[in-house]
């Protein structure tokens, strides 16, 4: 009976296989046709951000010097991941010394945040474009012993070549929206095949877990471990930087607008504008998303007539000063507690908004946009747990930020709850370590 059912089941593995070939052969050719667009887009995207211009061969995993071994790989796609996996990469520095730690990035602002975090203590380099002989080249040079991917990046080149050499794949911190659902669609049949190489898929909460068996992963493959970022490590001496930022500035309210993006930045002018009407000494606090923006927004600010100094000219706001950009990385936690309010952008456009924790776990009332699409289930805690205001458009935002700069009492309240929300969310980092445990070598 049971060499019948092997010899029934044999033609469906080799259907499965063929089916899986087909997919892949497709995918590749698609790639590789493709392959001259990335260098068109390297330098579009170099002409607004010059780091784009450089380190090219890593972007097609060409490399100089010896291969490596006992490499303990994390890709974190940019500056977001990077700071939610900054917990996870240091326990693993503590715990595996023995281990090389090799981060990958796509962008060059996630390098930065990267070298910015751990400087030579990490190596980095960037993740190559999905080509099956890039993919084969990166893993050949960094052999890594284990793969662990933050949070959504599914590329079935990359997923199905670690299968191939036996390297353990995991998810970590894994989030999956209904929108990006909705994008993997056309590549669904063979996103599916790739998700289900992956010893497992370690998600946020049961409704991401949820949407990754729906995308393809088996239900046995789910591990609900929570969010890293709960276990945010508030930086060392917050209170005497931000007593000493406030020294500088003088005593009067203060707002930051964070992570903001392009089509934000308008809106950001026009709501400080309308705030200072009714707080004249009022300071803005201005930490854009991309660097790239930095001198632009500083520049519209001035043109406004307002008088501007930056981080990395002033080192602190100046008693005069109208606005302060924040055009420097690895400090917007620090500069979250040095303001009575924060709005955190990414989400007045159709972005999902970014990490909100961080201002919680810092100790700012927050406000943001509508737009929470890659946070929701955070956004709904905190707004549940009264730490977080939610406008409905950049006027609304103005009155939420307005209300809540002359209601002390209700700011109060709010840091209160969002720091009592992210110690009782913590937890994510000890389930995610013990998860990994049997996928690493043994300590040498």
């Amino acid at each position: 009976m049971g060499v019948a059912r092997a010899r029934n089941a044999y033609p469906w593995r080799m259907q499965r296989d063929y089916i899986e070939r087909l997919l892949r052969g497709l995918y590749s050719v698609a790639l590789y046709l493709l392959a001259p667009v990335t260098v068109y887009h390297l330098i579009w995207r170099g002409f607004r951000q010059p780091a784009y211009f450089q380190r090219w061969l890593e972007r097609y995993a060409i490399y100089r010097g010896p291969a490596h071994s006992r490499t303990l790989w994390l890709h974190a796609v940019s500056v977001g991941e990077v700071n939610a996996a900054i917990p996870l990469v240091n326990a693993l520095r503590r715990g595996r010394p023995d281990l090389r730690l090799l981060v990958t990035t796509i962008t060059p602002t996630g390098s930065d945040r990267a070298r910015a975090a751990w400087g030579d203590g990490v190596e980095h380099v960037y993740l190559p474009y999905d080509l099956p002989g890039a993919v084969s080249r990166f893993l050949q040079h960094h052999r890594p012993c284990a793969a662990l991917i933050m949070e959504t990046e599914l590329w079935p080149s990359l997923l199905f070549g670690c299968r191939d050499r036996g390297i353990p794949t995991y998810i970590v911190n894994a989030r999956l929206s209904e929108r990006s659902l909705r994008g993997y669609r056309v590549l669904a049949p063979l996103v599916a095949r790739a998700l289900r190489t992956v010893r497992a898929v370690a998600a946020q909460s049961r409704a991401d877990g949820e949407r990754f068996v729906r995308l393809g992963a088996r239900p046995e493959q789910i591990v609900e471990t929570g969010n890293l970022k709960f276990d945010v490590n508030v930086p060392e001496a917050l209170d005497e930087f931000a007593a000493e930022c406030r020294r500088h500035s003088g005593a009067r309210p203060v707002w930051i607008a964070a992570s903001t993006h392009e089509d934000e930045e308008a809106a950001v002018i026009a709501i400080h504008r309308r705030l200072r009407a009714r707080f004249p000494e009022l300071l803005l606090l201005w930490a854009p998303r991309h660097p790239e923006r930095f001198r632009v927004v500083a520049e519209s600010a001035r043109a406004i007539g307002w008088t501007v100094s930056t981080r990395s000219r002033m080192r602190w706001p100046q008693r005069g000063d109208d606005v302060f950009v924040i055009d420097t990385l690895g400090e917007l936690m620090c500069f979250y507690a040095g303001a009575d309010v924060a709005f955190v952008g990414g989400s007045l456009q159709a972005i999902g908004g970014h990490n909100l924790l961080e201002p919680a776990a810092t100790g700012t009332p927050i406000v943001t946009g509508p737009h929470l699409h890659n946070f929701v289930e955070i956004a709904e805690r905190l707004q549940a747990a009264g730490a977080l205001r939610i406008g409905d458009d950049a006027d609304a935002v103005q009155r939420e930020l307005e209300r809540l700069l002359s209601d002390p009492e209700q700011r109060a309240q709010m840091v209160a709850a969002g720091r009592a929300l992210v110690e009782l969310g913590r937890g994510a980092l000890a389930k995610t370590i013990a998860l990994l445990q049997p996928a690493l070598p043994p300590q040498a």
